[in-house]
């Protein structure tokens, strides 16, 4: 079990590296500065790391018998910017008990 949340960590910390690259660096780097030839490089590794994290968030959730109030907490931290590295904080004390 112990490995499971850790893949699940390391997938959810890409996965929100991946979100706050695209909003503050890509994002910014098309519509302010005209520079939108890395906008879809991130933009599609983002949604491949999004999926990534949804099916790891499925099995891990399963596995280690979340609630559906944490698994929709997770769920969320996948959508807000940094949500993801507070997540990590919860689940570094989940993976201590």
């Amino acid at each position: 079990m112990n490995k499971l949340l850790t893949s699940f960590r390391f997938i959810s910390l890409v996965e929100g590296t991946s979100l706050v690259a695209l909003i503050f660096i890509a994002m910014p780097l098309k519509y302010q500065f005209g520079y939108g030839d890395i906008l879809p490089i991130i933009g599609w590794a983002h949604g491949i790391l999004f999926l990534a994290y949804l099916l790891a968030l499925l099995v891990t959730s399963h596995f280690m018998k979340w609630s559906v109030g944490f698994f929709m907490l997770a769920f969320g931290a996948s959508i807000v910017p940094t949500g993801t590295y507070l997540l990590d904080l919860k689940l570094k004390k989940l993976a201590t008990i």
